[in-house]
């Protein structure tokens, strides 16, 4: 095996010819300013080389299935291993999915619950456990000696039927007699039973004396009674019955558990599912709140807000609320929230099928007929349910809420499943504890011999997943915690922890700032993880902007010097000396001290008021009452898992998008929120897509494409030809490339690898046809602008103030190198963020806007920071607020004011540490955050 990966000749987007080589079995960091060609190296280049030569590796059989993988542009890549990549795409959107199922930790708990988990009846809350054909025997013998008996089989318990069926067979197998709901009858007879009743019925097995003699037959009885009723028999006792079982069944009620098995606790089984929501833990239904638009108006003011539910003149919603008036004399100029709760409960659910009296008149067609209302509730729910129109689906979804089921409360499992317990907790109890209680928890389990002897080899393997989600700062997490409510690096993280209990050896791991969302304080454990994992025998190429992971790596490659088609070269190789000795490396400038973000001079003072949160108890939170200054640039901190995201993004944005936007966000737990009277609107940027589909782009999304697409359709050749600017859309038919609906490639499912994209056959990936591509503007065709980078196009646009504005804006943010036509499915969460950024800088600032950022700073280096930092700076000059959830000192350090969270993560945490300007926070002994903060002051 060569000591070295050898690149050769690397050009793939815009990296320049790159030979490079990288030390075999160490820790290599990838570095430099953002958009300086560091992921095209490594991903797009060394990994899509590691995948493309596996792919090749397997039959042609499997290959038809696959499809073709393209080459890297790249001429040689020599010493390559078998190659991981661990990215920051979200693990899983499905509901079903959580941190538990993605871990495989939740695998190895169903079969700990299976194996020892002692069964509790959900209706009496008793043990059960199983009993032998001979141990049932002895307690009816020791109970019943000299006495009457009779030995029951009950084949039906509860059930709705005439189970004509049932007593066929039962003659058919010889039976005489049955207990029906507690009459004993023959089956000589017709037995008749009312359909719409729940019966309960007994097959009578044998009726005798019990003697010593009779031991035998008693024997006999009761397992023909257990075979034929699945493992539960009656024995009446001079007319007092007992339930035995020989499985795991209630003797009181006669609650069973069919299996306990591993299946049993799954919620994506349907055997051990809640069958009220599918094991999803929530229903989604209509929320009345949201419906109903104002509960000062009336009916006739336009109280509801539905589209179709509105007292138009003629509609037939006036229609039927006239008749509902008439019929349950209320007035329809009475506010909804003075009708009475009956008249409100006809309105929403219905009037239980009783007739009305309806009148309709409009202008062409007049007539009345007698009919029922079924609620207006009632009504979208139907159609939600029975609409094929998206549409539809599309404008009733904006009413549905998220609420936990009523019948498991959001644990997801059966009664039966719920009802196991290992210790004094059933598995979703076990599951909702963070991952270090969890473990403390399983320590302390007291087992006898055999549990333990069976417990022992699970318990192993789910402490071990423990341990490594614990070594990369996840300890705060629940196992039951949704996949897709994961962050980018947590979700990167959870994939690393795997990877280090997967053991594997000689692999290349490609990862993509795995530090981001960790504190500092958690830093640390990070980077022993990642040496483990090396010093397994792997080689780790990091593509990474932080210090401390630089300091902790054995070689580094610094990309640069600066962005797009300014970066693509390799400024300097080797130890960190060696990066900070470069004259031509920014990187080595930041490390080195010669460049730096200053502390401001100056702090800014709250002078526009203050908005407050009082009694903020969402997830972790226990905070009487949260300050947030206005009119300055407020940092909230704290370590992973401490309640940031909560406060901000689950109270804070909710509340003031509800109160100033006009939104129906779903709000956290919180009492009141006061001071927000001065704000005119919030706007939060965060890191999610700014699209969900390729067609999506930087263009589209800051409102640049329309401008463009305009200035295309005002060119002479497009006027000669008659086109408008819908002509030159990729989105509609007319213009586009109709082989590949405009998208410009094709997407190839590839089942157990990553979907890979080729150009369109056709268009050659110009997502337009061949008469649109004629017209050009300057000699460039509207798919040349569209593959322009943001800097090209600064200077392309330079003439045309409107559209260089908006190009200024995505520059100024640190995009200057994507392209103006980028798939937003290739742009990473810092990037989706910086380009919403672009988007709100291009509008006019009211000076009353609170903006909130979660991590701006994702995918930065120092150099952009610097840039982001002035950006921030000149929102809150306007007047604005700026609220950034943020790790990165130097942005805290600039901060006007800190709310530090904590004092650790999950339920140690969700407190105020304390507050104030940065230098206060670093005078207090009990703030992590103050603790690094005081270096970077310095």
């Amino acid at each position: 095996m060569e000591e070295k990966i050898v690149i050769r000749g690397a050009r793939e987007n815009n990296l320049k010819n790159i030979d490079l080589e990288i030390p075999r079995g160490k820790m290599v960091v990838f570095t430099g300013v953002s958009g300086s060609g560091k992921s095209t190296l490594a991903f797009d280049t060394i990994f899509a080389e590691g995948q493309r030569r596996y792919m090749e590796s397997l039959s042609s059989y499997a290959r038809q299935f696959l499809g073709q993988a393209q080459k890297p542009d790249v001429e040689s890549i020599e010493g390559l291993s078998p190659a991981i990549a661990i990215d920051q795409k979200t693990t899983s959107n499905n509901p079903r999915s959580t941190v538990g199922t993605v871990t495989e930790i939740y695998d190895y708990l169903r079969l700990l619950y299976a194996r020892i988990g002692v069964p509790y009846c959900p209706r009496c809350n008793k043990v059960i456990a199983k009993q032998s054909v001979d141990s049932i025997v002895d307690k009816v013998a020791s109970h019943a000696a000299g006495s009457k008996i009779i030995i029951m089989s009950p084949v039906v318990r509860g059930e709705k039927g005439t189970f004509a069926k049932l007593f066929d067979e039962l003659r058919k197998g010889g039976y005489a007699r049955v207990s029906v709901d507690g009459d004993t009858r023959t089956l000589d007879e017709e037995i008749v039973l009312d359909k719409n009743k729940k019966h309960n019925i007994s097959v009578v097995i044998d009726r005798l004396v019990l003697k010593e003699d009779l031991s035998k037959r008693l024997t006999e009885s009761i397992e023909t009674a257990l075979k034929l009723s699945d493992g539960l028999v009656v024995v009446e006792v001079n007319s007092e019955k007992h339930l035995f079982s020989n499985k795991f069944a209630c003797d009181t009620c006669g609650f069973a558990y069919e299996e306990i098995s591993p299946r049993l606790f799954s919620f994506n089984s349907p055997f051990g599912a809640c069958p009220h929501c599918s094991g999803l833990g929530f229903v989604t239904e209509l929320d009345v709140d949201m419906v109903i638009g104002d509960k000062n108006k009336s009916l006739n003011e336009g109280a509801l807000k539905v589209s179709g539910w509105n007292m138009d003149i003629g509609g037939i919603s006036s229609m039927y609320f006239r008749a509902l008036a008439k019929e349950y004399k209320f007035s329809l100029d009475t506010p909804i929230k003075d009708l009475p709760k009956n008249i409100m409960q006809i309105l929403l659910y219905g009037n239980d099928g009783k007739q009305l009296s309806l009148h309709y008149d409009s202008k062409n067609f007049q007539g009345s007929y007698v009919g029922s209302f079924e609620g207006v509730i009632n009504n979208l729910m139907r159609r939600y349910k029975e609409s094929s129109s998206e549409m539809i689906k599309l404008t009733i979804g904006k009413y549905m809420k998220e609420h936990a089921c009523e019948v498991c409360h959001g644990q997801r499992l059966s009664d039966a499943a719920l009802s196991v317990r290992v210790g004094r907790l059933n598995i979703a109890e076990l599951t909702a504890l963070s991952i270090v209680h969890i473990k403390e928890y399983l320590s302390k389990l007291q087992l006898n011999a055999t549990q333990m002897e069976i417990a022992s080899p699970i318990l192993k393997e789910i402490n071990a997943r423990l341990d490594f989600l614990t070594a990369v700062g996840l300890h705060y997490l629940t196992l039951n915690r949704m996949a897709g409510s994961l962050s980018g690096g947590e979700a990167q993280r959870i994939r690393l922890a795997t990877q280090i209990g997967s053991g594997l050896v000689g692999v290349l791991y490609i990862l993509d700032e795995p530090s981001i969302g960790l504190h500092q304080r958690d830093n640390a454990k990070l980077l022993d993880a990642l040496q483990r994992l090396r010093d397994l025998g792997n080689t780790l190429i990091v593509v990474e902007h932080d210090e401390d992971t630089m300091r902790a790596a054995d070689y580094i490659v610094d990309i640069g010097p600066r962005s797009g088609i300014h970066g693509g070269e390799v400024v300097a190789a080797g130890s960190i000396d060696d990066i900070k000795n470069s004259p031509n490396s920014i990187t080595g400038k930041y490390l080195s001290g010669q460049r730096r973000i200053d502390v401001p001079a100056e702090r800014r003072k709250p002078q526009k008021g203050w908005l407050s949160v009082t009694d903020a108890r969402q997830n972790n939170l226990i905070i009487n009452r949260v300050n947030l200054p206005l009119g300055v640039l407020t940092a909230i901190t704290g370590v992973s898992g401490s309640g940031k995201s909560s406060l901000i993004n689950e109270i804070v944005y909710p509340a003031l998008f509800n109160r100033l936007n006009g939104g129906s966000e779903i709000e956290g737990k919180y009492k009141e929120l006061l001071g927000f009277e001065s704000l005119d609107k919030v706007i939060n940027i965060d890191q999610s897509p700014i699209g969900k589909t390729p067609r999506s782009n930087p263009a589209t999304y800051v409102g640049l494409f329309t401008l463009i697409r305009e200035l295309f359709a005002a060119t002479p050749e497009a006027k000669e030809r008659g086109y408008n600017s819908g002509r030159f859309s990729f989105n509609v038919k007319g213009g586009r490339c109709e082989e590949c609906d405009g998208d410009g490639t094709k997407k190839i499912e590839m089942y157990f690898l990553p979907d890979v994209y080729i150009p369109c056959s056709v268009c050659r990936g110009k997502r337009y046809n061949r008469e649109t591509l004629q017209v050009k503007y300057k000699g460039k065709s509207i798919s040349d602008v569209l593959d322009m980078t943001v800097e090209e196009a600064l200077q392309f646009f330079a003439n045309i103030p409107q559209i260089k504005n908006k190009i200024q804006t995505l520059f100024d943010v640190g995009l200057g190198y994507i392209k103006l036509g980028q798939s937003s499915t290739t742009l990473s969460g810092g990037e989706a963020q910086r380009v919403k950024l672009a988007s709100e800088l291009s509008r006019r600032s009211t000076g009353r806007t609170i903006y909130i950022l979660d991590e701006p700073t994702t995918g930065l280096h120092s150099y952009d920071v610097d840039k982001l930092i002035m950006i921030l700076q000149k929102l809150v000059e306007l007047g604005n607020t700026v609220v950034v959830i943020e790790h990165n000192m130097d942005v805290i350090k600039v901060a006007d004011y800190i709310i530090d969270l904590g004092p650790e993560g999950g339920d140690n945490g969700g407190k105020i540490v304390c507050k104030g300007t940065p230098e206060e926070v670093a005078q207090n002994k009990e703030s992590f955050t103050g603790m690094f903060l005081k270096t970077y002051l310095k």
